[in-house]
């Protein structure tokens, strides 16, 4: 597997600077914002808008998110494909958002899709979700509930968004399931290269008897 880069965390940084600079000069938020009307004039603004933030509590739940379940995913697969995962869930996400909300910012379609891949390739694996342990396929049917009853109380969040990131992020993880080799020093590995020892074994037994 490649050499993991820790982009996870570089990422969450970028996120960081970038609110500091919404603070400083407010017409970042204007202009690289995704406004639905806007966007077939200005479709850089599917991707801009990712790293753009409302407030610091915005801020902090998305960094929070990105750098625990980007590290997780990067670790699993790769650097070149948590970044894939990432641009591609979140450009889902901006897209199906422009069809539901007149303007969008924030990385939560793009953090949604990749807890849509960790809860594929690690779907028993432990979180907490409202101060409740439970299992992350759990957790993302919470999560989706929350979001789907979001249509019935609106909050101000891009609930469509954040389901069509974690839609994105599931169906990607079973393309990535489906093409990932098994990791070495995993338990089907090492089970595969004790049976191939064995063989190994016996047929040395068979040509060392032979020769007596």
């Amino acid at each position: 597997m490649e050499q993991n880069r820790r982009y996870a965390l570089w990422l969450t940084g970028v996120i960081v600077a970038v609110f500091f600079l919404q603070i400083v000069f407010p017409s970042i938020t204007a202009n690289f914002r995704l406004a639905s009307a806007d966007v077939w004039s200005r479709p850089w603004t599917l991707l801009t808008a990712i790293f753009l933030h409302g407030s610091i509590v915005h801020l902090l739940y998305n960094g929070f998110g990105l750098a625990v379940f980007g590290s997780i995913l990067e670790e699993a697969v790769g650097s070149r494909r948590f970044l894939m995962v990432f641009f591609a869930t979140g450009l889902v996400s901006s897209v199906v958002s422009t069809f539901f909300y007149n303007a969008v910012i924030g990385a939560s379609g793009a953090i949604f899709g990749i807890m849509g891949v960790v809860t594929v390739l690690h779907p028993t694996m432990t979180v907490w979700v409202y101060y409740i342990p439970m299992p992350m396929y759990m957790a993302a049917v919470v999560w989706a509930v929350v979001d789907l009853f979001g249509f019935v109380v609106p909050q101000g969040i891009a609930n469509a968004g954040h389901l069509a990131g974690l839609a994105a992020g599931v169906a990607s993880g079973f393309v990535i399931k489906g093409k990932k080799p098994l990791s070495f020093g995993s338990r089907e590995n090492k089970r595969a290269r004790a049976i191939l020892t064995a063989e190994e074994f016996d047929k040395w037994e068979k040509e060392q008897m032979g020769k007596k």
